[in-house]
């Protein structure tokens, strides 16, 4: 049998720290996470009898963890297709070549140099409804209360999207359980200014990379610039656009600081979302097998973005 080279030990022994770190520290947490989840441990003295699902079907029965699967849904959605929207536009403008290209492309990343938890601080100054924006545009603070808003905006069911979403099966999202939090919106709101600009740094990579013959002979065609963007352009980011809405989606699906720095419940738990009510199961309630139950559904959702991503990554590569 032939013996492992010195440079191939050498090299084994140089990442199995780190091997080591992620089994116990990342894998072996999760799974220790799934064990509590499924115990009794539910008080200040550990109880690692078994219980089963009973942990999460108290959760689901919990109407606070509904409305926060609710604004998590809620949240993603309008902040994964802001982001990469606006994105999109700013790497599309920065492309044409402008003057102070280098100036705006700062600007435009400088917020992702700064933690969520500031940009919830920040956010949080300017929309006080007392202050900030509305004090600056005169807009009248009892109707523009942003995060203080607690109304909830539901979709009719008979007509509209309401109807379209019935028709598919997704009737449940027009439902009275379901809506779209308007508190909510002005979270979305500072998440999109501070995300954007890395999906604009991505997009621009990308249009940098795509040869200019391409364009060329698109319009050499008869193609306008929206022709030249729409069917040259577009098609060739679609691994960009993905690999944004990945990342985007992992953030948002686990958010917790700027939450927290901005509306920690806001009105009616309209700006709540799982991570909050898990720490407050877990430090203040002293329920620990039901936080873990909660976390384990997060790493759930998570796992329902990434996995298929990188499977397809996966037989990407692979047939390269």
């Amino acid at each position: 049998m032939r013996r492992p080279s010195r440079d191939r030990l050498l090299s084994l022994g140089l990442i199995a720290p780190s091997i080591l770190a992620v089994g116990v520290f990342v894998y072996g947490l999760i799974g220790w996470t799934g064990f509590v989840s499924l115990t009794k441990w539910n008080d200040l003295r550990p109880d690692y009898s078994l219980a089963g699902l009973a942990n999460y079907a108290s959760d689901f029965a919990n109407s606070r963890f509904q409305i926060d699967l609710r604004n998590t849904v809620v949240f993603t959605v309008f902040f994964v297709v802001a982001s990469v929207v606006v994105g999109l536009l700013l790497a599309s403008l920065l492309d044409r070549r402008i003057r102070a290209e280098g100036l705006f492309r700062s600007i435009f990343l400088f917020p992702m140099a700064i933690s969520f938890i500031v940009t919830g601080v920040v956010w949080k100054w300017l929309l006080t409804p007392s202050a900030g924006v509305n004090t600056l545009l005169g807009l009248d603070p009892s109707t523009n209360r942003w995060f203080t808003d607690p109304t909830v905006l539901h979709l009719d069911a008979n007509t509209g999207i309401g109807k379209i979403l019935g028709d598919f099966g997704l009737g449940f999202l027009a439902s009275s359980e379901f809506g779209v939090p308007v508190a909510m919106l002005s979270v979305v709101v500072a998440a999109v200014w501070q995300m954007s600009g890395f999906v604009m740094a991505l997009y621009l990579a990308g249009l940098r990379g795509i040869p200019e013959e391409l364009r060329e002979a698109a319009r050499v065609d008869g193609a306008g610039e929206w022709g030249v963007f729409r069917y040259v352009l577009l098609p060739l980011l679609t691994p960009i656009t993905l690999s944004a809405v990945i990342i985007l989606g992992h953030i948002s699906l686990k958010i917790y600081d700027l939450t927290v720095a901005m509306s920690p419940n806001g009105p009616a738990f309209a700006t709540d979302v799982p991570a909050n009510l898990m720490w407050q199961t877990a430090f203040k309630d002293n329920e620990f097998a039901k936080a873990a139950a909660i976390a384990m559904v997060m790493l759930v959702m998570v796992a329902v973005v990434i996995v298929p991503y990188l499977v397809w990554n996966r037989r990407q590569e692979a047939s390269a």
